[in-house]
């Protein structure tokens, strides 16, 4: 009897998930999704080659729990396994601050840790942990693993890890931790199987999506990010701003009246991609668009990027190797070509029609730099990490 895994990512308006079987060189059986959770909810299934196999829908508005969503999914692949038994569910966790530092069994005193944690990643982590809490209840017979975005930045360099804070707020956890560790995982691994040398030397990976980070590692290993202590922090994002000067939240509180859960739902909701265009968060959207305020969030989004990744040239003293990945960084060329354009002062030298492609390698010959474009699989890397515990 084939052992399967199911792996799950719950958000706020969606949950995805795949269906793997273990120990096999295409391990991938199905994948799907339930999304529009709050407006009108679909859960459909696609099969290995991308074709919907089952779809189901609920009304607009339908006012349906983790659990609610959860059990037809676990209907639907329970009743598609025939021979196969499903050991395990591992959900992605985006912050598993000090408490967890590698993929861990979850029960109810460790889901209590982790709420702790919620503040800190407040459009991920109570998802998360729903979904988690919907399974337990659903199978409690089915062992559920968490697998953390922070945990591949255990590496990090202590002085990269650490904010210019007084020692006490240190002591207390407040330091950089890192996010997208699972994409940066799965991607050094494919590095080390498409470019081994390139692999052991100086990469800064990014990873360009709604949500937006870069890591410099060094050897397959993170030595530093551009996300910090939360998932806000960093590039320009979909809807959250990056990084940004302190001294304008202040102001905001101070001279513009807004409370806290007015200043959260600026930076994480309505800022990045959206706020600059005011159109809308999809870069694809705005790369269609002719408005001019269009063009500047794209603008913003590639100047961003390149600083980033040029400050993480500086954590590695260097660097050999570029590398794309997630929705924007893998089909925009015309985004990654801005990027580079801002690092050819590296030795960044792109070939236009390699890039125009989405090939492999987009660098030429004489760059200085490789540029790779990389396909990420998070829900591929959770798999492995849960097989590696059952």
């Amino acid at each position: 009897m084939d052992d399967a895994i199911l792996t799950l990512n719950a958000g706020s308006s969606s949950i995805k998930f795949a269906l793997f079987r273990h120990g096999r060189e295409r391990p991938r059986m199905a994948g799907g999704a339930v999304e529009g959770i709050g407006e009108a909810p679909r859960f459909f299934v696609m099969d290995e080659a991308g074709a919907v196999v089952h779809e189901r829908t609920w009304k607009q508005g339908a006012a349906l729990s983790h659990e609610d969503l959860l059990a037809p999914v676990l209907d639907w692949v329970e009743g598609h396994l025939g021979d196969k038994r499903l050991v395990a569910a591992g959900h992605r966790i985006v912050h598993g601050g000090d408490i967890f530092t590698g993929p861990a069994r979850l029960d109810q005193a460790a889901l209590d840790r982790l709420a702790t944690l919620n503040p800190l990643a407040p459009l991920h982590e109570p998802h998360n942990l729903a979904a988690v809490a919907a399974m337990m209840r659903l199978r409690p017979e089915l062992p559920e693993i968490g697998c953390f975005d922070t945990s591949f930045h255990r590496t990090m360099d202590k002085v990269a890890a650490r904010l210019p804070l007084p020692r006490h707020l240190h002591d207390a956890g407040v330091r950089r931790f890192g996010f997208h560790g699972l994409s940066y995982e799965y991607i050094a691994g494919e590095l080390a199987r498409l470019a081994p040398g390139l692999a052991a030397r100086r990469v800064v990976a990014a990873h360009l999506g709604g949500g937006a980070s870069a890591c410099g590692m060094l050897a397959g290993k993170s030595v530093d990010s551009s996300m910090g202590f939360t998932a806000l922090d960093g590039l320009v994002m979909g809807t959250r701003c990056g990084a940004i000067d302190p001294g304008v939240l202040l102001y905001l509180v101070r001279a513009r009246g807004m409370d806290w859960d007015a200043v959260t739902a600026l930076l994480y909701r309505q800022s990045g991609l959206l706020g600059v265009s005011g159109i809308s968060a999809d870069m694809r959207a705005l790369l269609a668009s002719r408005e001019a305020a269009a063009a500047e969030a794209v603008a913003v989004f590639t100047l961003a990027a390149a600083k980033h990744i040029a400050a993480l040239a500086v954590s590695l003293d260097g660097i050999d190797g570029l590398v794309f990945t997630a929705g924007i960084g893998e089909h925009c060329p015309s985004v990654r070509a801005g990027i580079c354009a801002r690092l050819e002062w590296l030795g960044v030298e792109i070939d236009e029609p390699a890039n125009a492609r989405n090939a492999g390698v987009i660098s030429t010959a004489a760059s200085r730099v490789e540029v790779r474009v990389v396909p990420t699989d998070e829900e591929a890397m959770i798999a492995r990490d849960c097989a590696a515990l059952v």
